[in-house]
């Protein structure tokens, strides 16, 4: 079977012609169909008398996955939803309202093996990657099962984007077909906790328009390391290099993303340093109070600190926005998603262990 899912029109058609020995013109009508759509009839009006067969055929031949909604959560306009895979394990994704449509909030994998401190994802541990096909049904799911048109999509769901870098890049690639979904390649965010062999990789494959966001969420090494394991991996000196080859291009910025914890990462002083690491580089910092979990051991700081830390950024030159708060109380702001049958039992299992 040739999924359709994980595919571009052109791949999608050349598979069909050679499976079949004929049908590509076909195949690029139904391809165009099924993803403006959302559905396809081999009946359908465009379809001439004589080629209904081989239309049929070529649906026979075609793998239209699906994965069921178990779940839909609202608050405030943003919607959290979870899809269930053929194996039992579920994947979240968050709908969220903006002035001209919606941009959604894309999980790359179920899990995370990435163990930043302040994320409830990373409690999980990696229980799998997704597949291309289960990436794109996120976006599918999301416009023609429960209706929101999808404007912008960002890889901050859960899961480090780029420890599963091949499907998420064909993903972007279907989601960018202009046959297809036909959505802009600037209208795409990938995030990364700071994997710098992929953000080296990205920076020579990815289209220019293409957005790359890096959680950077503290001012040192020391700090860092402390709640970001990838720091063992990738320091601060080795993540800056691979942002300024990054950023040679010059259409490119980095959205710099900062969980602001409270007595961690907050200070002025703080402030500072991260303005100093910054330099030489094209960026926007996105600053994030952090989101209360359920056995959080960070706090947010006061609005006062919260201000006071991005005015000096301002100061310094820097652009800066605030993130404000969506859907925490259904678990759907930043940093708060995670399965919570799976999580209890791997938080059990910890407890256990200690």
């Amino acid at each position: 079977m040739i999924s359709i899912f994980a595919l571009t029109q052109i791949e999608y058609a050349e598979a069909i012609q050679n499976r079949l020995g004929r049908g590509k013109m076909y195949a690029k009508k139904m391809y165009t169909e099924w993803f403006k759509t959302g559905k396809i009839d081999a009946e359908a009006s465009w379809i001439e008398p004589q080629a209904k067969d081989l239309v049929k055929e070529i649906i026979a031949n075609t793998y239209f996955f699906e994965a069921p909604i178990s779940f839909v959560q609202e608050e405030g306009g943003v919607r959290k939803f979870l899809l269930k895979y053929a194996d039992g394990l579920e994947a979240e994704s968050v709908i969220i309202p903006m002035k001209f449509g919606f941009t959604l909030c894309l999980s790359s994998q179920v899990g995370c093996r990435m163990g930043c401190a302040f994320c409830e994802t990373g409690k999980m541990g990696l229980l799998r990657s997704l597949t291309v096909e289960e990436i794109l049904f996120q976006l599918f799911a999301a416009q023609f099962i429960l209706g929101a048109p999808i404007r912008n999509i960002v890889f901050m769901g859960m899961g480090e984007p780029f420890d599963n870098y091949e499907a998420v890049m064909q993903a972007i690639k279907v989601m960018t077909c202009s046959a297809g979904l036909c959505l802009g390649w600037s209208k795409i965010t990938v995030s990364t906790s700071g994997r710098v062999n992929e953000i080296i990789r990205f920076t020579k494959e990815a289209h220019p328009n293409l957005h790359l966001a890096v959680s950077l969420n503290a001012p040192n090494d020391l700090v860092r390391s402390k709640i970001m394991p990838v720091n063992n991996t990738w320091d601060l000196a080795s993540l800056k290099e691979a942002m300024l080859n990054y950023c040679n291009h010059p259409k490119r910025r980095i959205l710099i993303e900062y969980v602001l914890l409270e007595d961690r990462n907050d200070s002025i002083e703080a402030a500072e340093e991260v303005a100093s690491y910054l330099e030489g580089l094209r960026v926007t910092i996105n600053l994030i109070p952090y989101n209360a979990q359920r056995r959080g051991r960070f706090a947010a700081p006061s609005l006062e600190k919260i201000n006071q830390f991005r005015h000096h950024l301002q100061k310094r030159g820097y652009n800066t926005l605030l993130r404000i708060t969506h859907g925490s109380s259904i678990m759907a702001a930043c940093g708060q998603l995670g399965n919570k049958k799976v999580l209890k039992t791997c938080l059990r299992k910890q407890d256990e262990i200690v």
